[in-house]
């Protein structure tokens, strides 16, 4: 079975795409099922990770660069267990994000640089319905990621340094999916590669290791999603509401 929507154009794997996160791990936990059965069709990924993730984990004897060093590790190898090999780190304090101008630039940046089809990013609305997607670095991401897709990417006068200096042209990403927010419209069933889901976030250890039953966690949550779309019983999904940016 493949996507499932209550709003049904196209939705195929597309030629490339874009997923900024705001913390390693994030991709692991909303969306890297749906990037995994893209990659089997051939799609092109690239994960952007804003933050260092220097506030994460359990361990208060670590250093926080050595968390920061740890978690850039373990998302490298998490993200080629999943078939991605291009991993942008921005490298911005954890917990401290804000849809500044300089992270819009970056932002901007990597997506002329990488000039997707498609880009999946974090919700910058609230969703009241669970506490982890409250994070303020998530929805500071996804607000200037929203911005630095449109419209600043696109367009050759905002960042004007990303041309003139760079040499980077215009790009317009004509497709944009949003994570962990409130108004879901599309539901992908990934009961396929839950199994590998799984394994991508368990190498997050420092992030991970705590959890009692983390497979059940996951499948449970992705149960409630696709009850949500319809789809029948027994089968997982991931949840995002699509925007058309065109």
């Amino acid at each position: 079975m493949g996507d499932f929507t209550t709003d049904s154009p196209d939705r195929a794997a597309p030629e490339s795409l874009l997923v900024v996160a705001a913390h390693p791990d994030d991709i692991e936990f909303c969306v890297s099922g749906t990037v995994m059965q893209w990659i089997s069709h051939g799609t092109r990924v690239t994960y952007c990770i804003v933050t260092d993730g220097g506030a994460g984990g359990y361990d208060e004897q670590l250093p926080r660069q050595a968390m920061a060093h740890l978690r850039r590790a373990e998302q490298t190898h998490s993200a080629k267990l999943s078939g991605v090999h291009d991993i942008r780190f921005l490298g911005y304090p954890d917990g401290f994000v804000e849809p500044s101008v300089e992270l819009r630039r970056d932002l901007c940046r990597v997506i002329r640089e990488v000039r997707p089809q498609r880009a999946i990013i974090p919700s910058p609305e609230i969703n009241w319905q669970r506490v982890a997607d409250l994070h303020p670095d998530h929805r500071a991401v996804g607000d200037a990621a929203l911005r630095a897709i449109y419209p600043e990417a696109r367009n050759p006068f905002a960042h004007q340094e990303l041309l003139k200096e760079e040499g980077l042209q215009p790009w317009a990403v004509t497709e944009l999916w949003l994570m962990t927010g409130p108004s879901p419209n599309q539901y992908v069933d990934v009961t396929p590669v839950f199994d590998r889901k799984v394994d991508a976030l368990r190498i997050h250890t420092s992030q991970t290791a705590h959890f009692d039953d983390l497979a059940g966690l996951l499948h449970d949550w992705l149960s409630e999603h696709a009850r949500a779309g319809g789809l029948p019983p027994g089968r997982l999904a991931e949840a995002f509401q699509i925007v058309n940016t065109e």
